[in-house]
């Protein structure tokens, strides 16, 4: 196994980390232990969490799945493990959690009551990465950060970073940490995929300046890469299927999003290149967001151990050069197919 460090950080992880949303929901406790074995017995050192998970997010269910990986823990080494989790964004951002009674901010109170809940949740003193789920847009990042750079002093913090995030944030976090000599954002984790690369437009220049990384998430576009929707009749108890269904407006943009005219294009033509390299579009899709240079783990998830495999194959999958340019050739048809 090759590994890669997190920005400027000693976190030296996997290529490829378990994302866990789905745990709680649509993986159960039994299920979730059979997927982080897998993925550990495989090498797959680091393990990605949020208090709000498992999704979609609800009052009830919140933390569930940080209490699933504190059990699962018990039965590893805690050093052998890179265990990264979130604190909820703020409410007054795209999304308002249903948390803390709608009030979630980026400051002292909530980085506090929230960390306090996820170490309890998943059974450690501390956590590796902490990360900022989507930035707070009224709270000055100097305050989050100082609260943040205090949790690392005191050991409950390993190193920080943010999610969600523009090149205008993760730039003026990181002058702002390095004028007031605080610890700084050493990821962003953002959404990047063959058929969502708005990443490279702007951050990844940033990144690979400032050495900071990108943990990108959903890799195969929510399950788009896979192949699945682009069929006739829409799978059932898929992700979007429901989404396509759903009376909640921000569910409905999401799958308007992922699932549209371009997205099913692409996909029809990345399907044709795949078949050429006889390899699965899950297993290319995965290794095309390994191979850049500023990525330092790509974000999986899974809902069975079976879907891990694909994914997996990854590990031992090169692109080559030409290969890399068949795919580029399709984003130059099809540009930004989700917008």
């Amino acid at each position: 196994m090759k590994y890669r460090y997190i920005g400027k950080s000693g976190l030296r992880v996997t290529p490829i980390c378990l994302g866990t949303m789905t745990f709680g929901t649509q993986a159960d406790k039994k299920m979730a232990f059979r997927i982080m074995d897998k993925a550990y017995d495989r090498g797959i050192n680091f393990f990605d969490t949020a208090e709000l998970y498992p999704v979609p997010p609800s009052a009830d269910k919140a933390g569930i799945t940080e209490e699933i990986i504190g059990e699962w823990l018990q039965t590893k080494p805690r050093d052998s493990l890179i265990i990264a989790s979130k604190v909820a964004g703020a409410a007054n951002g795209w999304f308002v959690p249903p948390i803390r009674h709608g009030l979630t901010a980026i400051d002292r109170f909530h980085i506090t009551k929230a960390l306090d809940k996820s170490l309890k949740k998943l059974k450690t003193d501390y956590i590796d990465l902490y990360q900022v789920h989507w930035p707070d847009m009224t709270v000055p990042i100097e305050e989050s950060l100082y609260v943040l750079d205090e949790f690392i002093k005191a050991g409950k913090i390993r190193y920080i970073g943010t999610s969600n995030d523009s090149a205008y944030g993760l730039t003026k976090a990181n002058e702002i940490s390095k004028f007031k000599n605080l610890s700084r954002f050493q990821s962003i984790q953002n959404n990047f995929s063959m058929l969502n690369q708005r990443f490279m437009d702007e951050l990844a220049t940033v990144c690979k300046k400032e050495d900071i990384s990108l943990l990108p998430y959903s890799p195969l576009a929510g399950g788009v890469l896979t192949g699945k929707y682009n069929q006739k009749i829409l799978p059932d108890n898929a992700r979007f299927s429901k989404y396509v269904n759903s009376k909640n407006p921000r569910l409905q943009a999401q799958a308007a999003r992922f699932l549209n005219d371009r997205t099913i294009s692409s996909v029809e033509k990345y399907l044709e290149i795949a078949k050429e390299h006889n390899v699965s579009l899950t297993t290319l899709a995965t290794a095309w967001s390994m191979h850049f240079d500023f990525i330092a783990s790509t974000i999986i998830g899974a809902t069975t151990d079976e879907q891990l495999d694909d994914t997996f194959a990854a590990l031992d999958f090169k692109i080559s050069s030409d290969l890399m340019k068949e795919l580029d050739a399709v984003h130059q048809d099809i540009l930004y197919p989700m917008g």
